[in-house]
């Protein structure tokens, strides 16, 4: 499996590639699959804001684009001084092919500033799982 060095550098070497001509906010994700692959994102900005993608959603479509179904572990690469975790929609969507305990760390230019458990950023979440039970 990838180390979390490598996966900080993947997502470093993303975020530089986003597109964010409004906000001028860039933000890279990787994630590492439990067979070690890497897929990267970055958010991708529009005109029309609400038609922008984040970062952690473009790093799981590439994820199901080359094969991946789910994720050991990602890292989030933000500006600033603050943590810059995953929106509510991609704590969501990272659910959908993590598990409670899946790793999601923070990260900021310097490194990793902050880690957390799925389950910590999205307690008590609605999940596949949900669906199968009916």
């Amino acid at each position: 499996m990838a180390s979390l060095d490598s996966l900080f550098q993947a997502a470093k070497a993303i975020q530089a590639k986003a597109y964010a001509p409004y906000s001028r906010f860039k933000v890279g994700a990787a994630i590492v699959t439990a067979d070690g692959q890497v897929f990267t994102g970055c958010n991708v900005e529009n005109a029309a804001y609400p038609v922008g993608s984040c970062a952690e959603a473009g790093a799981i479509s590439a994820m199901i684009a080359g094969g991946g179904h789910r994720i050991a572990q990602i890292v989030v690469m933000g500006e600033g001084e603050n943590l810059v975790t995953p929106c509510g929609g991609c704590r969501q969507r990272i659910r959908e092919f993590a598990g409670p305990d899946t790793p999601i760390h923070i990260a900021g230019p310097e490194g990793i500033r902050r880690s957390f458990t799925l389950d910590e950023l999205l307690p008590f979440s609605f999940g596949p799982d949900n669906l199968t039970d009916r």
